[in-house]
């Protein structure tokens, strides 16, 4: 029999201890040649560090790398494609020195590229193998004086600190190396500033003897290109959003361009990382493909002369920064679905089986706790278009509320901002739920994975349409009797921050906010930030400096003294992407104001926390502060938290 007891005040097995500790960060699985299975795995109980794992067939799953190694990549400074299996052996690149390494299972690391002068100086990414194994295809990126410079290099592999030769340069951007079965040919995409590659994107491919005489296939200023890949036969794929929606298509042997899928439904992925993919070959000629809808992501399966992709009816919802791998009719991948956690996963096409290779969490989540997500579409703006997002209710099996009151909503702005919230079993999310909170995951317009017209919306619009589409998630609640209308909370990391901000400073819809590492000037962001994103906010805002005025329009920072909802910042001292001084400057006006507010900045902490003890200090607090401004007592033993200007009770 349940107890009653206030929301918020839930009694719930799920800590921030369960949540920061159990959960693995698992990604990018591939499949060796003798039919054992690779992954990387973050560790927030190692201090985020990224390990190497692999489980040989019929054994345990081992970790290949050293401890002392963290396998992560500072290219575009958020990394991925940080390593790439090599035959018998292993190539990553080491994040506290940024040198290429290579490695057999059971043997010490071998360095291949010799330590910089200059600390980081030279880091590298995405990379294949020459199938000679006599070279290491991959990106590099120089810092020198200046802006760092992207080139696509061939690093030979058969001497320490041999010189890399240079294939392909003069973009500001490149990803994707990808070398013909044959090794005769390259292909690759590159991007100029302002545009992000989910904005415009070329592909290009030069015969790997005379890369010089490259010759560009697709792409342009406003296409999208993602992911090319050659199948077995030497025939090139890609995906294109030239249709409005990111779909498969393939080069001919002379030179035309096939549509192989036309769904209305991204097949693609903004490239936020290096190494994503969301198809793989299968043997027969079947393309697996990671189809997403409405925010939902499914594994389906292109067969061979079929227009459409063919759902395998898995459960899972949710594949993180996608990477598929496959080998014979086994596909492997990362995945989560409503009521499991991620895990690396591997399906076998022919038998239908799924296996679990490794789990996210050490102990099996009780899907008791676990609140299931409900798709939610609502009337936003002026109130002519409709955004699109994810209810969690509360969810507690030992509690249920008093008569007539209503729970408490928090509303989640993911990061990007074009990025995309998908269904799934989330720990973080049932810690609040659990505790009788409810949660909306908000795919405001501006998110990816409903087509490049939704994705659009957000251009010019940044600050503006994103910040509605979270006030309208809560108003929708609040007026459907699903949330408190009094009691709207709203939290969000980076660009999810920013919005955060933006909510609390030009709405008056919300009690309070948490905003980690989020912006509050977007000027000196425009100034300040790395090369990735440093022409970023010319497609979100408008071009800087010539208009500094839509900058100042659209920074929280300068209306702060329109701020009368407390609100708790995180920040990560080290964060190269939102540096310490948007926070702090928050923090001075919010202090200068007399509001109520809380502010915790870590030490070795970049952008996007790694370390547990970080997220549990954060969960806490977070809780902590919405207690003492929502006017609830949680059941939990959390430190206190100062916030300054707060008024005794």
């Amino acid at each position: 029999m349940s107890a009653t007891a206030p929301y918020g005040s839930w009694t719930s097995p799920i800590d921030a201890a369960v949540v920061a500790r159990g959960g693995r960060r698992l990604g990018s699985p591939a499949i060796a040649d003798d039919g054992a299975v690779w992954w990387s795995e973050g560790r927030p109980g190692e201090g985020g560090r990224v390990a190497l794992m692999r489980r040989p067939v019929g054994a345990e799953p081992e970790e290949v790398t050293p401890t002392a190694v963290n396998v992560r990549t500072r290219v575009h400074e958020y990394g991925g494609g940080a390593w790439s299996l090599a035959g018998d052996h292993v190539l990553f690149v080491d994040f506290g020195d940024q040198c290429l390494y290579s490695q057999r299972p059971g043997e010490e690391p071998i360095a291949l590229t010799p330590k910089p002068q200059k600390e980081a100086s030279l880091r590298y990414a995405d990379f294949r193998l020459t199938p000679d194994g006599q070279a290491a295809i991959c990106v590099r990126e120089r810092h020198d004086e200046g802006e760092p410079v992207n080139e696509i290099i061939a690093i030979p592999l058969d001497g320490y600190g041999a010189e890399p030769v240079v294939l392909a340069g003069g973009h500001d951007f490149f990803s994707f190396p990808r070398l013909s079965p044959d090794g005769l040919s390259l292909a690759w995409t590159c991007w100029n500033h302002p545009n992000m590659p989910w904005d415009g994107t070329e592909l290009w491919v030069a015969p790997l003897a005379d890369p010089g005489s490259a010759a560009r296939i697709a792409g342009g200023e406003a296409e999208s290109v993602f992911q090319p890949e050659w199948d077995a036969d030497g025939r090139l794929h890609f995906v294109s959003d030239r249709d409005g929606w990111w779909n498969l298509y393939r080069v001919g042997g002379g030179g035309e361009v096939e549509q192989l899928t036309a769904e209305e439904a991204d097949i693609g992925h903004p490239q936020w990382l290096f190494g994503g993919s969301t198809y793989a070959f299968l043997d027969g000629g079947a393309i697996a493909c990671i189809r997403c809808e409405r925010g939902e992501e499914r594994l389906g399966l292109l067969d061979p002369g079929a227009e459409r992709v063919r759902d395998l009816g898995l459960p899972y919802t949710a594949f993180g920064f996608p990477s598929l791998a496959a080998a014979g009719n086994r596909v492997a991948f990362a995945a989560a679905s409503p009521e499991q956690e991620p895990a690396v996963l591997v399906h076998d096409t022919a038998s239908g089986q799924t296996e679990t290779v490794r789990s996210a969490g050490e102990e099996p989540f009780n899907p008791a706790y676990a609140s299931v997500p409900r798709a939610i579409e609502f009337p936003t703006g002026a109130g002519d278009e409709v955004a699109h997002g994810f209810f969690y209710p509360p969810t507690n099996p030992g509690f249920e509320a008093p008569a007539g009151e209503l729970p408490p909503l928090i509303v989640q702005s993911h990061g990007g901002p074009t990025s995309h919230a998908t269904p799934a079993l989330d720990p973080e999310f049932s810690f609040w739920t659990s505790r009788g909170f409810g949660v909306v995951d908000v795919n405001y317009r501006g998110s990816s994975g409903y087509g490049r017209a939704y994705r659009d919306r957000l251009r010019g619009e940044w600050g503006i349409v994103d910040t509605e589409d979270c006030v309208a998630a809560a108003l929708h609640l609040a007026t459907t009797g699903e949330a408190d209308g009094k009691r709207l909370a709203i939290r969000g990391g980076s660009a999810g921050g920013y919005a955060t901000l933006c909510a609390l400073v030009f709405h008056d819809e919300f009690a309070a906010g948490a905003s980690y590492y989020g912006v509050a000037d977007t000027e000196t962001l425009a100034r300040d930030t790395h090369k990735f994103e440093s022409r970023y906010l010319d497609g979100l805002i408008g071009p800087y400096p010539e208009r500094a005025d839509l900058y100042r329009e659209r920074s929280p920072i300068n209306y702060v003294e329109a701020l009368r909802v407390p609100v708790i910042l995180f920040q990560g001292l080290e964060d190269e992407v939102v540096p310490p001084n948007q926070a702090e400057a928050m923090v001075a006006a919010l202090t200068k104001n007399g509001v109520p507010h809380a502010y915790l900045a870590f030490e070795g902490e970049q952008h996007g926390f790694r370390k547990a003890e970080t997220e549990i200090r954060c969960l806490e607090a977070e809780l902590y502060f919405y207690g003492r401004i929502l006017g609830f007592e949680p059941a939990d033993e959390l430190e206190p938290v100062e916030i300054a200007c707060l008024q005794p009770d």
